[in-house]
């Protein structure tokens, strides 16, 4: 059974998808619908857009999934099929269009509602974000609950990585504990609190304009962020996904779920090898890669 894996916002990177969009002509499409819903050439964006103005989040969301459905429309043309898919954070977005729950054009119209929230949402709450490493993920939400400032688990990425989110002075207060406990604490290079309470009226702007989108039922399976496991009930999607913005990422229990139903390859498509990372990290005995550029897409195993 193999997995088809989306990353999520930090993964950026100038000049990525470049090589993929001018090997395959047919992946044009995917940039011209981007750049008209989004008003403006995500071409530049993808691959000319300075460090510093391609992080921003409104930029950064719709830079990586379309980036990451380049990388992934590309590998079904030499070939490549799949079972299932699952995405990190905002790595849902491109989960949803490949699965048939949304077309490009709603995909990207999503994007650009979320985007654009979780930045306004930023802006008047400000938050951080840090990545918590060789400490159990009990006790990052034991000490998390304990502190005066807010600071919440928000990412479960392994069994050794844990990543908060919470104010700053939150995120300060905890990251003191942590080192006591000889933890390390990697401060993460994001606009504001995802997936936390700080991020609640994003969600609701959000919501609004997801209910103008039609969903429907997936060709293949989708695994959930919200709930961990894989998604039966796709009755209310404009719901999950607004609540997706404030809830937890619970990536290692979907990759213990996806395991226990028959998952052995594991395939990550946009920039960076965060989530190969991830797999590697969090299970045995199957088979994790990325595909980012035109040599990762020509050498890899995965074509029938």
């Amino acid at each position: 059974m193999t997995i088809s894996l989306f990353v999520g916002q930090g993964a950026q990177s100038q000049g990525m998808g470049r090589d993929i969009a001018e090997a395959f002509p047919s992946t044009a499409r995917l940039y011209d619908t981007a750049s008209e819903i989004l008003g403006r050439d995500m071409r530049t964006v993808c691959f000319d857009m300075p460090a510093d103005e391609l992080s921003k989040t409104i930029n950064a969301q719709p830079a990586i999934m379309l980036t990451s459905l380049v990388c992934i429309s590309a590998a079904i043309e030499k070939g490549y099929k799949f079972d299932a898919v699952s995405g990190h954070s905002l790595g849902e977005y491109a989960a949803l269009v490949i699965s048939g729950m949304v077309s490009p054009e709603d995909g990207f119209r999503l994007i650009k509602a979320r985007s654009e929230a979780m930045e306004a949402a930023a802006s008047e709450h400000k938050g951080a974000m840090a990545a918590v490493m060789k400490i159990a993920p009990e006790k990052v939400e034991e000490i998390c609950s304990q502190a005066k400032n807010y600071a919440a688990a928000v990412n479960y990425n392994s069994p050794q990585q844990t990543v908060i989110a919470g104010t700053p002075e939150g995120i300060t207060e905890v990251t003191e504990k942590f080192t006591e406990l000889k933890a390390r604490v990697v401060p993460l290079k994001v606009a504001g609190a995802f997936h936390s309470k700080l991020m609640q009226s994003a969600a609701d702007k959000f919501y609004e304009a997801a209910k103008a989108v039609v969903f429907k039922s997936p060709n293949v399976g989708f695994y959930s962020n919200v709930t961990g496991g894989e998604l039966t009930d796709f009755s209310d999607m404009p719901s999950l996904l607004a609540k997706h913005i404030v809830s937890p990422v619970r990536f290692t229990s979907e990759l213990a779920q996806m395991q226990a139903d028959g998952a052995d390859t594991f395939v990550e498509f946009g920039p960076g090898k965060t989530l190969t990372g991830l797999v590697k990290k969090t299970l045995a005995g199957v088979k994790a890669l990325n595909i980012e550029n035109l040599a990762g897409l020509e050498g890899a195993d995965i074509y029938g």
